[in-house]
């Protein structure tokens, strides 16, 4: 469908693909487009939800200025996935080993690997790039948390909250490997040091702000180029992390499984970052807030929560959403408000037929907490093609 609601009371419009937004989220999209670095307009994308500092589902295109936490402190998270050469019909009868051989193979929450397990090309290309960010700005990482072998020994690993890695059986009954994951600690350092830094940057030159979550730095600044360059150092690690995770899990699954090939990566996608594009004849800063780049063409994921389904899709290209579209379901509920609703028995019965946890620890992330992945998939009909349909068969969540 296209666009479903047009929100004005900003210095721009908003253009929604929805007219399903709680008030907290819409409070936070004329807050975006107040701004008087916003060009044209913010599009708010089917999954749109209230977030920390910036609307969770938002694209929001800025002239000569970035806004740090409109990219958030998760930079660079996004979805990865590749198919295998196995059908359903060679998966074994109980898939409690698969999930058990991922598990074991990467680290969730806030583990790390007990060793250095990254490829040493990598490593030593990232740390290159890392040193003179940390030398110029050390508050990232106060030199007593050996900051080395933390982002080292986190390559590979999962982290928490909605991360997840899963095999899928798609409409052919092709199995796949879908992950979602980020820059985890050292991106939230990076994401949080520059939050902080621009707010008393733009309080010193400004006074109070309308609201300090938006506070940005202007092209041309020190400031400006600084955070530029951890903030694509962070979506970088990002991807690496995510291939990196990818490769431990085939590892990992040819122990427990039939033989089998890996078709070539379908998808390494960001969800939260910024990038230089040019929309409408003007170059901008488009920062992808929960939102994935869905140009003519090109591929992208939007996963569903942990008992429904993804989808691999073509984008459409469409000028209204800046060539986006929504990155998932987007949450219903908050966290606390599902573990208030919910209970570790709705968590079984809500994922029945997938291999996952199923205790009380996971209860916020239950597929009822999201909305529904086929609203959001019809919502934005206009932006992308679906291309697969996958189904989760095995669950590992941070």
């Amino acid at each position: 469908m296209p666009i479903a609601l047009q929100i004005d009371g900003g210095r721009v419009p908003v253009k929604a693909w929805t007219d399903d937004i709680e008030s907290t989220a819409l409070a936070q999209l004329r807050n975006l487009a107040s701004l008087p670095v916003v060009h044209g307009h913010v599009a708010a994308m089917p999954d749109v939800h209230a977030g920390i500092g910036a609307t969770v589902g938002a694209v929001i295109p800025t002239r000569a200025a970035v806004i740090p936490a409109a990219v958030g402190v998760d930079i660079g998270c996004g979805m990865n996935a590749v198919r295998l050469s196995l059908t359903a019909s060679r998966l074994p009868d109980s898939l409690s080993r698969v999930r058990r051989a991922v598990e074991k193979a990467v680290p969730v929450g806030f583990d790390m690997h007990k060793s250095d397990v990254a490829r040493r090309s990598t490593v030593e290309r990232m740390g290159l790039a890392l040193a003179p960010i940390l030398d110029r700005h050390p508050g990232i990482e106060p030199r007593g948390r050996k900051p080395y072998r933390t982002w080292v020994r986190q390559l590979g690993t999962l982290g928490g909250g909605n991360h997840f890695i899963e095999l899928c059986l798609d409409e052919a009954d092709r199995a796949w490997i879908m992950l979602h994951s980020g820059s985890r600690g050292i991106g939230n350092r990076i994401g949080r040091h520059f939050i902080e830094t621009a707010r008393r940057d733009m309080e010193k030159r400004h006074g109070n702000l309308p609201d300090r979550d938006l506070a940005w730095f202007d092209e041309g600044t020190v400031a400006f180029d600084d955070y530029l360059r951890a903030v694509q150092w962070a979506q970088d690690y990002a991807l690496e992390n995510r291939r990196e995770m990818m490769r431990l899990i085939v590892d990992a699954l040819k122990k427990v499984l039939p033989p089998f090939s890996v078709e070539d990566e379908a998808v390494n996608c960001h969800h939260n970052y910024v990038c230089v594009e040019t929309h409408g004849g003007a170059r901008v800063y488009v920062t992808r807030k929960g939102a994935i780049r869905a140009g003519v063409g090109e591929l992208g994921i939007i996963p569903g929560s942990m008992g429904t389904r993804s989808y691999i899709v073509r984008g459409r290209g469409n000028a209204d959403s800046f060539d986006s579209c929504a990155h998932g379901a987007g949450r219903r509920m908050s966290r606390g408000a599902a573990k208030k609703r919910y209970s570790a028995a709705d968590v079984i019965a809500q994922t029945d037929g997938v291999e996952c946890r199923k205790d009380a620890g996971v209860v916020d992330e239950i597929p009822l907490a999201y909305k529904n992945i086929d609203e959001v998939m019809a919502r934005q009909a206009d932006l992308v093609d679906i291309v697969h349909t996958l189904k989760q068969v095995v669950c590992v969540k941070g």
